[in-house]
């Protein structure tokens, strides 16, 4: 089976704890020990309140709101799933960056009584910019409204001039009720109006892109195997995971960034030789020639090279409180590979609200989304985050306190 990873995302009090606490009673994934606890802890005279599985810090169940992303797993007979369950407040918008970073799919809730507000189209935009294929409005609390058939086609019209406007087109609209359960698992009795699929329906059939997985070969090196032992005498294997593509033995590859071309003589994967490896398969690979190959250098195939630059453009979230400016040197972290990098320039702050480019006329302050210009130490070795998320992404790293300070989009 596959795995999907999807992201909840909406404003607060919109439903999304519910919701994935819905997916899971009624998809029968819930143990009984964890259905008793659920019993005993719920305040809700009506039945017991779902949002308490997701939301697991105390502060959380004390306040009513979710603080930090909660990943949830669970399965159904068709498809595996890895839920993150992102805040709605303005002020938590790097956790909801940050958890939708890894996902293939956002479902945006809306409350029928609402409909389309600020933190709509915040997210809305958080998707646009993450280049996210798949996008789920679920137009939740259909029963506050009567289920209206009226409400519900008022709100999609509302949100489809937001999805035209940023160039979301893979749309699909649902009319729910995460507490009563309406549409999440089971057909709504309740509106006999919509003929679409349920929820889980749609979440265990939606199709994933999943070719890229296998064009643009991409492999960087995680840790040299160098035994140095008489059974083991002159084994030298590079191991890593298989970030795209496929590798198989003869293949020519170039070593990036020292721009040298050889051989694949031998592959390995679960310690026996193999004759292919395959996209997100951990390997083994041997080279003909010796070469000087470290930790974060990348094997990739010499007819699809990546980018090789010490100077990069990139959209950043800002995540930390101290504040980012011109001049700030920092670690970048990509994958592999850590380098010393130095910010050249901030060229312009987004508005998460509109996509508008706003002159920076001072600091960079938490949640704040900017594109900059960063200068590395060496040459970096990377694709767009459009053409591969997996190696268009990075993060930055304060040198001093080695927390993570920034998420970065490479353009």
């Amino acid at each position: 089976m596959d795995i999907l990873r999807f992201i909840t995302a909406g404003s607060v009090d919109d439903g999304k704890s519910t919701l994935i606490g819905r997916l899971l009673y009624d998809s029968k994934n819930i143990l009984i020990d964890q259905l008793e606890a659920l019993e005993k802890q719920s305040k809700n005279e009506n039945g017991v309140d779902l949002a308490i599985l997701t939301d697991g810090l105390r502060a959380e169940r004390e306040q009513g709101i979710t603080i930090d992303v909660a990943y949830r797993y669970f399965s159904t007979p068709k498809r595996k799933f890895i839920i993150a369950d992102a805040p709605g407040h303005i002020q938590y918008t790097r956790n909801m960056i940050t958890g939708a970073s890894n996902s293939q799919l956002i479902i945006i809730l809306i409350d029928a009584r609402q409909g389309v507000i600020e933190q709509t189209r915040r997210h809305s935009i958080i998707a646009s910019l993450l280049k996210m294929k798949n996008v789920v409005v679920a137009i939740n609390k259909m029963d506050l409204v009567e289920y209206s058939q009226e409400v519900f086609n008022d709100i999609k019209a509302q949100y489809e001039l937001v999805a035209n406007k940023l160039g979301l087109d893979n749309v699909n609209y649902f009319p729910i009720s995460a507490f009563h359960g309406d549409n999440i698992v089971s057909e709504s009795e309740n509106m006999v109006w919509y003929q679409g699929p349920t929820l889980l329906d749609f979440l265990e059939n939606v199709e994933v892109d999943h070719k890229k997985d296998f064009e643009n070969p991409r492999f960087q090196v995680q840790y040299v195997i160098r035994p140095q032992t008489d059974e083991l005498h002159d084994y030298r294997g590079y191991a890593g995971e298989v970030i795209s593509g496929t590798y198989k033995k003869g293949d020519e590859i170039t070593v990036l960034p020292q721009n040298i071309q050889t051989r694949i003589s031998k592959l390995e994967t679960g310690g026996k030789e193999v004759n292919v490896v395959f996209a997100n398969q951990p390997a083994v690979i041997h080279v003909e020639d010796d070469i000087d190959i470290s930790r974060g250098d990348f094997l990739v195939k010499s007819k699809d090279l990546p980018k090789v630059e010490n100077e990069i453009e990139a959209v950043i979230c800002w995540l930390d409180k101290k504040e980012l400016n011109e001049g700030n040197k920092y670690f970048i972290q990509h994958k592999s590979k850590l380098l010393k990098a130095l910010v050249k320039e901030i060229e312009y702050k987004i508005d998460v609200n509109t996509l508008e480019k706003i002159p920076v006329t001072e600091s960079i302050r938490l949640n704040e989304v900017v594109k900059i210009r960063l200068k590395t130490a060496s040459p970096l070795v990377f694709d767009s985050f459009e053409e591969s998320k997996a190696t268009g992404n990075a993060i930055l790293v304060d040198e001093t306190s080695n927390s993570t300070v920034g998420a970065v989009m490479i353009l």
